[in-house]
């Protein structure tokens, strides 16, 4: 009875209210999920930080730069195509990144006198933010066929009036997926109005003072990565190299560790292609099976790129690769520290070495060797002891090749920034072969015919602006026979450079370092890679009619036959 007179009494729950009050109530609980979701949405917003497309790539990318197909080798190029050569044909994922800056233009400084009038015989404060902004707004008018990306701080110079200042850059146009930097000397002028300006700067990379010193880190402490851990980045040239090589710190730490090691076969002295085709497929197996690569860091440089015209032993694998990159992203041993450390201590620990020597035998056979040490031993006939024979068959698609982590030699990137530098990283390129293809003029003459200098004028006439820098990469030894060109261009060839490695240069010094101080040359290789490079960063890029017997053996033209 007291319950049904508190329902009478009270009217909110009368029947004729019922359908009203049940509206209110789903509006309100609209009302507030759309709130929360706003304020869900408001925080997500205020947190998100997009993937780096540079540290993330796409599994499309991903894809690109490890290879799944094709085992089978095929050598039709004379410079072999690295990781960051991949990157750049595949700009699209990067595009977006590469080509915005996130330096704008400084305001201009002016000077205050009640802050530099009293000191107007003493030092430049390179430290001064006017000073800072100054600099920036000089290099930006000066170069602007560039992006800059970064500036650092500018340090005193080599005396009182000068600051030297450094910045990551890449050029505005090319073909290439690089970072790069430059560091260079600031003269900067003061007057009796205090007023600063820049009256002058240096060369490429004159400001050493400004260069960022690396420190030498040798120990070696890297878990191998999982094959599918890829971590893609972009090269960056201008930095110092530090490709020390990595030492074990204990014997504890090399007892922990799993190793795979190929011995012997017939890849050694063939062409470079084939060297880096066999090399990252014994990389990728260790991926796989999780383990650290010991790795032979001389090489046999074939007779093709030898002035000798011999095949040549001795030569360092950091000639010709970055190996600083690569032991930073992968696990990798030199095999004479690695033996110094195994005769120490393998009897004593115990540590096993499991012997295969059939190429036939796949890597899923071998994930479950606990062995310390798997050898891979190739015998002596070709071509089944070429090492990139483990990489075919079923194994074809499971063993990734790690493209990302064979890049050029960085010293070798550094002659090629050198050269474009001089030339402010604007010109144009044209590439011109000659030798095997002229000397087959009697089966091929509309070929010979293709590589006069007249041809060359008229294909470049409706391409190229007269006035323009104009890089020839070319194997002609006789630049001479390039003369009738230099009416309409301003042309550049690789030999005009020739300091950039003879016995002066930086790049002499530290490569023979690396050769027990012995000089290294720069050999045929050296000068094919540097050549190539330079062409893919000219604005326009410009490849003859005489690269097409080039083109067609890669399946892209009609190659011409013999009568």
């Amino acid at each position: 009875m007291l319950g049904r007179s508190l329902l009478v009494r009270s009217g909110s729950f009368r029947a004729e209210n019922l359908g009203q009050n049940a509206l209110s109530l789903i509006t309100n609980l609209c009302f507030s999920a759309f709130v929360l979701g706003v304020l869900i949405f408001t925080i997500i917003a205020a947190t998100y930080e997009p993937e780096d497309p540079l540290f993330h790539p796409s599994t499309k990318l991903t894809n690109f730069l490890v290879s799944t197909s094709n085992a089978t080798f095929k050598s039709d190029e004379s410079v072999i195509k690295t990781g960051e050569d991949f990157v750049t044909l595949n700009q699209t994922v990067f595009s977006e990144f590469l080509n915005v800056t996130d330096v704008s233009l400084p305001p201009v400084a002016v000077g205050v006198p009640s802050e530099c009038e009293s000191e107007l015989d003493k030092p430049i404060d390179c430290s001064n933010r006017d000073i800072f902004h100054l600099m920036m707004t000089a290099a930006i008018e000066k170069f602007q066929d560039i992006h800059f990306y970064r500036f650092g701080k500018p340090v005193p110079g080599t005396n009182s009036s000068t600051c030297h200042m450094a910045w990551r850059f890449r050029p505005k146009e090319g073909q290439t997926a690089t970072f790069y930097k430059d560091y260079r000397s600031f003269v900067i002028s003061r007057s009796e109005n205090c007023t600063y300006s820049v009256v002058g700067i240096g060369n490429y990379h004159s400001g050493k003072h400004a260069r960022k010193k690396k420190k030498n880190q040798t120990v070696f402490e890297k878990a191998p990565p999982k094959q599918e851990e890829i971590t893609v980045s972009l090269p960056e040239v201008g930095e110092t190299v530090n490709d020390t090589l990595p030492v074990i710190e204990s014997e504890s730490s090399f007892s922990r560790g799993k190793f795979l090691i190929y011995s012997g076969g017939g890849d050694r002295c063939k062409d470079m292609n084939q060297y880096a085709w066999s090399f990252l497929c014994a990389l990728g197996e260790a991926q796989y099976l999780n383990r650290t690569l010991i790795m032979d860091l001389t090489l046999c440089l074939n007779s093709r790129y030898a002035s000798s015209g011999q095949d040549e032993e001795g030569k360092d694998f950091r000639f010709y690769f970055d190996f600083e990159h690569l032991k930073e992203s992968a696990s990798v041993l030199d095999q004479t520290q690695f033996w110094e450390d195994w005769g120490k201590w393998q009897k004593k620990d115990g540590l096993g070495l499991y012997l295969v020597e059939d190429f036939k035998v796949t890597p899923m056979k071998l994930a479950d060797v606990q062995d310390a040490l798997i050898m891979r031993k190739f015998g002596s006939v070709e071509p089944d002891n070429y090492w990139y024979r483990v990489c075919e068959g079923e194994t074809e698609s499971i063993i990734q090749r790690p493209w990302h982590l064979l890049w050029k030699s960085r010293r070798l990137m550094e002659i090629v920034s050198s050269i474009a530098s001089r030339m402010n990283w604007d010109f144009d390129s044209v590439h011109v072969v000659r030798g095997w293809k002229a000397e087959k003029r009697d089966l091929w003459p509309h070929l010979a015919e293709d590589t006069s200098p007249e041809a060359l004028i008229s294909s470049l006439q409706d391409k190229i602006e007269d006035g323009r820098n104009l890089y020839i990469s070319t194997n002609e030894r006789d630049t001479s026979f390039f003369d009738p060109l230099k009416d309409k261009y301003s042309t550049h060839f690789l030999n005009e450079y020739k300091d950039l490695w003879d016995e002066n240069s930086e790049w002499h010094a530290e490569t023979a370092k690396l050769n027990n101080g012995n000089p290294v040359e720069f050999d045929r290789y050296m000068r094919y890679s540097v050549n190539t490079e330079v062409f893919l960063r000219g604005k326009k890029q410009i490849k003859t009619f005489n690269d097409l017997t080039s083109d067609c053996k890669n399946g892209i033209n009609t190659c011409p036959t013999s009568p």
